[in-house]
């Protein structure tokens, strides 16, 4: 519901609610930085399992405990693939960070 219209009456309870309107949507903003923040760092554990895993089948691989290459080739892949996607995620979010940087005010 919005109230913005109501801004202009000279209703205490108006002009209350209109505040705590704006306010609840400064904390919701907060809370989008947030989770967005935090769904990034799931990717970065994400990506460090996939590049472990990856890793302890190259290992299990060099010493003989297993004979297929099918699970090696699959980690593999994975970490390659999550990897090229954390570093485009970086890549774009250095460019954002750099442009709003050259803004003026």
């Amino acid at each position: 519901m919005d109230i913005s219209s109501f801004y202009n009456l000279s209703s205490g309870a108006v002009q209350k609610a209109a505040e705590a309107s704006s306010a609840s949507k400064l904390s919701e903003s907060t809370g989008e930085f947030g989770s967005l923040f935090n769904k990034a760092l799931e990717s970065l554990n994400t990506t460090n399992a996939y590049l472990s895993d990856a890793e302890n089948e190259e290992i299990k691989w060099a010493l003989g405990e297993t004979e297929n290459t099918h699970e090696l080739t699959i980690a593999l892949q994975k970490a390659s693939t999550a990897l090229q996607y954390t570093v485009a995620v970086r890549d774009k979010a250095l460019e954002a960070y750099r442009e709003i940087m050259q803004m003026q005010i």
